[in-house]
């Protein structure tokens, strides 16, 4: 599991540096599908990750704010600060609970931590190919989704 979340933060740390070529305007522009805009997917993405990794610890959840003047340094460093808590958990739980129910706050219903981080990893996936559609009606070259090559195994 641990593997699609590292290519899930390779795409992401690629995509942050994409960004950069787009003007103020591009990045904030309200676009038709996904969340808003290239910023707040990715505030969105990091925000939904961090929030059930941290409820799978049993640990509370901490609101992260949007605002309109964040920037992609900002968001590259909240990536690389709740990874590096992400990254540790994943490196340490094992398996031996992974059918153990979580409960979370801001939901009703239970889930296992398994269906949880298969969740996690295909809603990031999922946003990313947003990201490309976008690219492309800007007529750019999207980051590459491909798992092969990206030397993670």
């Amino acid at each position: 599991m641990l593997t699609f979340f590292q290519y899930n933060w390779q795409v992401r740390d690629e995509w942050l540096q994409w960004c950069r070529q787009l003007s103020r305007e591009e990045l904030v522009k309200e676009r038709a599908g996904g969340v808003k805009s290239f910023l707040y997917t990715f505030f969105h993405i990091i925000d939904v990750e961090y929030s059930w990794i941290r409820g799978i610890q049993e640990k509370e959840d901490i609101a992260l704010e949007f605002t309109d003047d964040v920037t992609i340094e900002q968001l590259q460093a909240l990536s690389d600060e709740a990874r590096l808590e992400m990254e540790a958990f994943l490196r340490t739980s094992g398996n031996n609970t992974a059918d153990a129910p979580v409960k979370v706050a801001w939901d009703e219903a239970s889930y296992t931590k398994n269906e949880i981080l298969h969740h996690v990893i295909a809603h990031e996936i999922h946003h990313i190919g947003q990201l490309s559609v976008w690219a492309r009606e800007l007529n750019l070259k999207p980051v590459s989704a491909n798992v092969i090559g990206r030397k993670l195994y």
